[in-house]
């Protein structure tokens, strides 16, 4: 290899590829599922020629043992590993709003499969999903991909320990914005089923023969659909503000 690049390099340009490679399998878009192993690998590796060169200076010597050099391994892959699980937790939240909708507005017996999951998901919470993929990349997100890729090297730099409890206290964190967004992304649709529910129950009241069921189901459907049609171009503004602060917490960078 010293004529084309010297051991430093080799060794240097391993760990990054080591980390980078964890994080390209996790993480949203080109890590889900739809996506073939050796497209993610290859673009791994593409970024690693790219960003071996930006971390060179502060890349750590090769080591002279055999057990430091896999504990380093471990430490690169559990530091990608960790970054983009905590940026693909946030994507939850689009599952979770389309969850409800599809519970509130009686569709959650429509399955479809997501390219993201391994398991079949509603068809609400599919396409919810859908358009927050579209949405990362059409306003320039994954862009921050980039960013928190080179960032990592500054938060987490080679040879530090990376805390296994701050790790999961950050994901049961993001976890639980993620499902608070859900929640607030889906609250046109609660409301609306909280004011038809009432209405029907009053109406089943007063109207004891009447088939509230058979009339009121079609009604939910068409109601719900429709404010779900109204209310989807706030709910990608709010999930992609939501995403873009996540994102600069990693970036380092402001604006999204």
């Amino acid at each position: 290899m010293d004529p084309y690049a010297t051991v430093q390099q080799v060794y240097a340009g391993a760990m990054v590829f080591t980390r980078l490679a964890a994080m390209v399998m996790t993480m949203p878009g080109i890590g889900d599922q739809a996506v073939p192993v050796r497209i993610r690998l290859s673009f791994a590796f593409l970024l690693t020629l790219v960003l071996t060169p930006v971390v060179m200076p502060v890349a750590p010597a090769p080591p002279a043992e055999l057990a430091t050099m896999a504990l380093q391994v471990v430490r690169e892959v559990f530091i990608g590993l960790m970054i983009g699980s905590v940026l693909r937790l946030f994507m939850a939240s689009l599952s979770v709003a389309g969850e409800i909708i599809s519970i509130q507005s009686t569709l959650s017996f429509a399955q479809t499969s997501a390219p993201g999951l391994v398991e079949p998901s509603t068809t609400v919470a599919t396409f919810i999903g859908l358009i927050g993929l579209i949405l990362i990349f059409s306003t320039n997100l994954h862009h921050l991909f980039l960013g928190a890729m080179v960032k990592s090297y500054a938060i987490f730099p080679f040879g530090t320990a990376a805390s296994v409890t701050d790790s999961g206290a950050l994901a049961i964190r993001t976890l639980s914005e993620a499902f608070r967004m859900g929640v607030q992304l889906s609250a046109p649709v609660l409301v609306l089923a909280l004011v038809f529910n009432v209405a029907v129950g009053l109406a089943a009241r007063i109207m004891p023969q009447f088939q509230v069921f058979f009339v009121a189901s079609p009604l939910m459907v068409l109601f719900s659909l429709a404010i779900l049609a109204l209310s989807l171009g706030l709910i990608g503004m709010v999930w992609v503000n939501g995403y873009g602060r996540l994102l600069n917490s990693f970036a380092g960078v402001t604006g999204g």
